[in-house]
């Protein structure tokens, strides 16, 4: 299991915490939003999702990983 905590701009209430924790569900990874740090830490296999399906779920949200 990989552990990481990106930043993520454009996050700000929690809608943004919904979107970005379902989309990140929705491929078999795992998201906690942290919308005072601009952050989400995020665990996934990476046997099975590559780090750039995690990164795209969220930039699909509307959102960008930095």
């Amino acid at each position: 299991m990989t552990k990481q905590t990106l930043q993520v701009q454009g996050m700000s209430c929690n809608h943004c915490v919904n979107s970005i924790e379902g989309a990140l569900q929705e491929i078999g990874a795992k998201g906690k939003v942290d919308l005072a740090n601009n952050t989400v830490e995020i665990s996934y296999d990476e046997n099975m999702i590559s780090f750039e399906a995690v990164k795209d779920a969220i930039e699909e949200q509307g959102y960008e990983v930095v």
